[in-house]
């Protein structure tokens, strides 16, 4: 009917299993039981939200039900058969049989749909199809008559749903009635322009339509066109009233679909005898209750579908909505009470928002998949946006505090650890229901203690199976009756109502019993499936729940540097084991007992956690009763297995605090060949790259330390003198920016003051992997170590490596042939030393008698960069060690010298530029005169420009007295030379335009017989902006200016006026000269203040101008605002000649202000105008009222009317339209031509969605791209396939 109606907006809000804070270890996860409502929901499929609703309210509608499970195997055979040929299988009731009996009996959360869309006939990618609800009505109705053909059962929906309406026409002449009758199975009722369901009834079955004028009857009593009255009555009720509410309607006007949103009532009872045809049974035969309300929420083009349903059997758990569960007066003495017992709400830190949640909850306890929302309700932002970033996944982070929190019922629940939920006591299912038949026992102890003190007060205020639940797909929850009322209007709004009978009562033996009339095969079959997911869960919890252990018995470790060493290497002491984590620590503790027979004397179970120096201990396990889930246990972790005192006869230290620090403890070695050892765990740095025979280095070795051990203890752990320097490795300045390959050279080391051997290494921040230098003071002896102040630099051979050097092949040589060598290098060898060693290397010299040659490197593309300067030592160029440089020919420059890249006349292409080099202490025109001689230019008409960083031509560089240092160019930036005198320093290049309005040619028309180069350009009116933003305007151009930033707006109109289009424009001051800045050939701003410099005003260089001659002088203020205002023609649909007001808005900008002004213009009552501003763009006007702005609730401050702001943001040139309303009713402001202009429109936004050019499009003016419009899947018709059971 209406299509893909959730193309555009998929909040379906799934119940997704597989979020519910558990790992899942191995096999399928079961499918969760139902939640507290004690209802099942359904899966949607990708877009079956419309069917999962429309089941739910048959489901809910009980003779609907009774009906269907009284129609027997013999009748509509078994699923079995189906496949049989010849067989007569009636799949679709049954399907639909068998998915009633699992929503009512099965325990689970939600039930599937697949079987039945099956027997649908619907394949894969009908599930993701989205219809509409009331055409499925419809036509499942139809499929399910055809499918019971021929059975007992193939009237019942017509006994049901079936109603009849008489369609009469009276003839007013002869007073015959003419009458025809009308079968519905459900009614559909008007939306638009209709307040309430009443309302519309009452139009349809009381208002008569008239047949009158041009539109007469034909009697046939008369036999000829009469006048008539034509009506409409209900002659037969069903029991059940299904009405379908028209929200979605068409606008021809813009030609697409739209939905009615407004408020639209309808009432929980309602008495339809004013709307029927006989009116004189009992009351009882015309009145109705709504018992189901299904909504849609979005457009016409996408949304989604759910339904309100009344529990009429009474076969859910109605609990209160959370936010109202306890009483108003309990809710008033908690609000009283909380400032004074509740500590300030931490709202930055998450752990104390959610802990904060859970303890408000009555159960303690939280549904995983609920605690988002009520983040977001608690501290007004949602989980992702404020703590995801820095703490990760809500569930990642419950997980990390399972010291604070817990997951019981399946990992459906999050609670506290102070007061975790029972976790023996879990839901029960309808399988356990089937034994005592009351689904309404609570399935929680204290939810059943709790339940009736909640239940007292509203119980006795609602009649029997009144409760109303929200089913939307798979989630159930318990709704107030009164929240029906928020689906009156709105984007979620009701779409079906159902109405019953009132005198339709269900019988006691019916109410809170689920298998009421159910077949026993179904039963049994809802039994065996519960016992089968039952075992499943607890299959699944078993695997679940077992964790995996590493146990460390004590007698496999020893103590060694602060932390638990294995004794034996090939050994690493630790055993695993796999244990139930719902079991005690006794039970842990028994177990190990059990397996460790040799075990004698106490046994301690302690928390360990393997870290780089070794194994360290934390807490002991000391409440036997506690489970391990409780203690925060979970699988890999590791328990040190010993008497809680010793190990190995040392004492072990436990807790966070003595942490070890494993740190690389380095000290000089001065041996000949440096090696230390084998086994020692010594390492030792030695010379690289050249140095063969080793010489001095450092030795390192891990050592492990507690992290409370202070400075000094380590000092005399490692058996150091108290005369040794301990130092940590310097890690700032700009030897640390380059690090140790950008530059090479020694390594920095800060010492660590004598006030600093008290203080412990966790006060002093370091942590694993910090290096330690200890050096003895007789270490100063070797040129290895200098000691300055407190900075050690060490120099040893490590930071001796090399530069590769290659030199290019010439001219007709191949690339292969580079020759390339390694030349050993310091940090602070000398770049000419360098290269003097490779030409030596490379057996260049007498190649290279005469020539200069330089060290280049090259960039990944392969372009040569800057020489290096070769006065500078590699650290210092900061050259990199082991990198590559070219030998090129050329100079190097100087430490004082840049080498600079340049072209002329445009922005140089590859390798096209030019080199030259010069002192960073030369001015720019200095540089100018060199570039010019080196390419043998002469001539004053040349300066200098930068490249922009698009390596486009960019600003001419305005100060030639400047040094290149000073204006900071640097070594290797490319500058143009460019032809042409430097402009003035703060000149703008401005064009002007002339205004000339074609309506009064006389008030603003200037002279245009002088061109401007012979020609004057003219943008004509279909692409000038308008005059006043309304009117239209030819603008003409008049050339350019070139002028000062520091001059004022009156200079800037005196140098216009020189202009030779000007030169016949006489004007007695330049306040007669409007200017306007135009923005997009539009007019945009006046630009006021005589004496204001065009630096305040804000002008760039290259801004549009535009001029206009005035027949006054005019002076604008900062505030003052230049309107077109146009007053109305009493009776017609135009207005006289615009003018032009000047609107002081400095003091009080509003729409009374306005008002006023307008009014003392035209010498009439303020009260009796009525204003509108006028929309170019949409051909519509926009009318101004005394409107005020809404209060700020936390200011509790009337904002200021502003029409400068929002929504009219007036400026400069808008136009006003003005009404008189003493003489002139009409309040529409539209035009004849506003409306074809808007017609105009209506013609380009069609052909633009139909993918034509616009019309109109062929007009001069830039043309703008077609925006395709939004494809949307094609609209797929809804069917239902049934077999032929005739």
């Amino acid at each position: 009917m209406f299509g893909n109606l959730f193309e555009e907006e998929e909040e379906e809000g799934f119940s997704s299993t597989s979020s519910r804070g558990i790992v899942v270890k191995g096999g399928e996860e079961p499918p969760p039981p139902r939640g507290r409502s004690n209802l099942c929901g359904i899966k949607n499929q990708g877009g079956t939200c419309y069917l999962n609703s429309l089941l739910q309210t048959l489901l809910f509608t009980p003779e609907f039900r009774e009906e269907l499970f009284s129609l027997g195997a013999e009748e509509l055979g078994c699923l079995e058969d189906k496949e049989e040929p010849g067989a007569k299988v009636r799949v679709i009731p049954l399907e639909l049989q068998k998915l009633f009996a699992s929503l009512l009996l099965v325990d689970q959360q939600s039930a599937s749909t697949a079987n039945l869309t099956n027997s649908f006939g619907w394949n894969s990618s009908e599930g993701t199809n989205q219809h509409d609800v009331q055409e499925l009505n419809r036509i499942l109705f139809s499929a399910l008559e055809h499918s019971l053909v021929g059975t007992t059962g193939n009237t019942f929906i017509n006994q049901l749903y079936h109603g009849t309406i008489v369609n009469s026409i009276v003839c007013k002449e002869c007073g015959s009635v003419s009458q025809r009758q009308e079968d519905f199975l459900d009614l559909t009722v008007c939306v638009c322009g209709v307040s309430s369901l009443e309302e519309a009834l009452w139009n349809m079955f009381v208002e008569e339509e008239m047949f009158e004028g041009n539109n007469l009857y034909r009697c046939a009593q008369c036999d000829r066109l009469v006048t008539a009255a034509k009506s409409a009555k209900l002659k037969k009720l069903p029991p059940f009233m299904t009405m379908s509410l028209l929200r979605f309607s068409f606008d021809f006007a813009k030609c697409e679909r739209y939905k009615e949103t407004g408020h639209y009532g309808f009432p929980l009872n309602i008495n339809l005898r004013p709307f029927c045809e006989e009116t004189d049974a009992e009351d009882s035969d015309y009145c109705y209750e709504l018992f189901s309300v299904i909504i849609h929420k979005g457009g016409c083009y996408g949304g989604h579908y759910h339904v309100y349903i009344r529990d009429i059997d009474q076969l859910g758990q109605w609990e209160p909505p959370e936010e109202e569960c306890k009483p108003k007066t309990q809710k008033k003495v908690k609000e009283e009470v909380k400032p004074m017992c509740e500590p300030k709400l931490q709202e930055e830190d998450p752990l104390s928002v959610i802990t904060a949640i859970i303890a408000q909850e009555p159960l303690k306890s939280v549904l995983t998949d609920q605690l988002g929302q009520k983040l977001m309700d608690k501290i007004g932002s949602s989980w992702s946006k404020k703590f995801r970033k820095h703490y990760g996944p809500i569930g990642k982070f419950l997980q990390s505090h399972n010291d604070v929190f817990m997951l019981v019922s399946n990992g459906t629940r999050v609670a506290l650890k102070a007061n975790p939920p029972s976790p023996v006591t879990e839901p029960p299912g309808p399988a356990k229901q089937t034994t005592n038949s009351n689904p309404s026992t609570p399935s929680d102890p204290r939810a059943a203690e709790q339940q009736p003190e909640l239940d007292q007060k509203s119980e006795p205020e609602q009649k029997q199976g009144s409760h109303w639940f929200d089913f939307n797909d798979s989630t159930v929850t318990s709704i107030r009756e009164s929240d029906i009322e928020k689906q009156f209007q709105g984007k979620e709004s009701a779409y079906m109502l159902f109405y019953r009978k009132t005198q339709l009562h269900r019988p006691s033996e019916a109410l809170n019993n689920p298998q009421y009339k159910i077949p026993l095969n179904l039963i049994q079959m809802a039994q065996e499936e519960n016992i089968k997911m039952q075992k499943m869960r607890e299959e699944f919890e078993a695997t679940n729940n077992t964790v995996v252990l590493r146990l460390h018995l004590a007698p496999s470790y020893r103590l060694e540097y602060g932390a638990l060493q294995p004794i034996s290497k090939e050994q690493n002491g630790s055993i695993t084991v796999s244990f139930d984590r719902r079991k005690t620590v006794g039970d842990l503790r028994l177990d190990i007992y059990q397996k460790q027979e040799l075990w004698e004397g106490d046994m301690a179970l302690t928390v360990a956690r393997s870290l780089p120096a070794g194994l360290h201990l934390y807490n002991t396990l000391t409440d036997d009763c506690v489970s391990l889930y409780s203690a925060g246990i979970c699988t890999n972790s590791d328990l040190f297995v010993w008497n809680g005192r010793e190990v190995c006869g040392a004492t072990v230290l436990t807790g966070a605090e003595w942490e070890p620090v494993l740190l690389n403890v380095v000290r000089p070695n001065f041996g000949e060949d440096g090696d230390p050892e084998e086994g020692d765990g010594l390492e030792c740095e030695e010379g690289r790259g050249g140095f063969e025979n080793g010489g001095p280095g450092l030795k390192r070795e891990a050592r492990g330390f507690a992290g409370a051990s202070t400075l000094g203890e380590v000092r005399e752990a490692l058996g150091e003198p108290e005369e040794s320097l301990l130092c940590q490795e310097h890690k700032g300045g700009k030897r640390e920016e380059q690090g140790t390959g950008e530059g090479g050279g020694a390594s920095g080391w800060r010492v660590f003051p004598p006030d600093d051997m008290q203080r412990t290494l966790k006060e002093l921040s370091l942590k694993d992997g910090d290096a330690l230098l200890v050096l003895e003071p007789q270490s100063f002896d070797s040129s290895m170590f200098t000691l300055n102040e407190d900075v050690v630099t060490v120099t040893t051979p490590s930071d001796c490596r090399w530069l590769q050097v290659e030199f290019g092949p010439h001219e007709g040589e191949k690339e292969e042939e580079k020759r390339k060598i390694k030349v050993p290098a310091t940090g602070n060898m000398l770049l000419c030393e360098v290269k003097r060693r490779a030409i030596e290397e490379l057996q260049l010299q007498e190649q290279l008698t005469g020539a200069q040659y330089c060290l280049r490197h090259v960039d990944c593309t392969g372009k040569l960069l800057p020489p290096v300067c070769e006065e500078l030592s590699v650290r210092d160029a900061g050259v990199r060690l082991m990198t590559t440089l070219t030998l090129c020919p050329g100079n190097a420059p100087k430490a004082s010298q840049l080498f600079l890249h340049f072209s002329v006349g445009s922005a140089p292409s590859a390798g096209m530029e030019m080199d030259i080099i010069v002192e960073k202490t030369c001015t720019v025109k200095e540089c100018l005169k060199a570039m010019l001689d080196a390419v043998g230019l002469d001539g004053t008409c040349w300066h200098l420009r930068r490249l922009d960083w698009c390596e486009e031509v960019g600003e001419p560089i305005m100060d030639e007295d400047a040094s290149l240092s000073e204006l900071k160019i640097n070594n290797g930036e490319t500058i143009v030379v460019t032809e042409g005198q430097l402009p003035p320093k703060g000149f703008l290049k401005l064009s002007v335009w002339l205004c000339l309005d074609p309506s009064n040619n006389s008030a603003v028309s200037m002279d245009f017989n002088h061109t401007d180069n012979g020609h004057t350009d003219v943008v004509t009116t279909g692409d000038s902006p308008p005059l006043g933003a309304g009117n239209m305007a030819d603008l003409r151009s008049a050339g350019q200016v070139e002028i000062s930033d520091e001059a004022t707006l009156e200079d800037l109109k005196t140098q216009v006026l020189t202009l030779p289009a000007l030169q016949d424009v006489c004007v007695p001051t330049t306040a007669f000269m409007r200017v306007w800045q135009l923005e997009g050939r539009r007019l945009a701003r006046i630009l006021r203040g005589q004496q204001l410099t065009l630096k305040k005003l804000k002008l760039p260089s290259g801004t549009d101008l535009c001029v206009q001659q005035l027949l006054t002088e005019e002076d604008l203020g900062p505030k003052d605002l230049m309107l077109s205002v146009k007053m109305g023609v009493p009776g017609e649909r135009c207005f006289y000649p615009a003018e032009e007001l000047v609107w002081d808005a400095t003091r009080d900008s509003s729409p009374r202000s306005l008002r006023t002004c307008l009014a003392a213009h035209y010498g009439l009552s303020p009260d009796s105008l009525l204003l509108a501003k006028h929309q170019p763009g949409k051909h519509a006007w926009e009318e101004i009222s005394n409107w005020s702005q809404q209060v700020s609730k936390k200011k509790k401050k009337r904002k200021a009317e502003s029409l400068l702001g929002a929504p009219f943001h007036l400026k400069d040139g808008d136009t006003i339209g003005i009404k008189n309303l003493l003489i002139d009713n009409n309040r529409d402001f539209l035009t004849l031509e506003d409306e074809q202009g808007q017609q105009r429109l209506r013609e380009q936004a069609e052909q633009c969605r139909k993918g034509g050019p616009a019309a109109g499009s062929e007009g001069v003016g830039p043309q703008k791209k077609t925006v395709p419009a939004k494809s949307r899947k094609p609209e797929v018709a809804l069917s239902i396939n049934v077999g032929v059971f005739r």
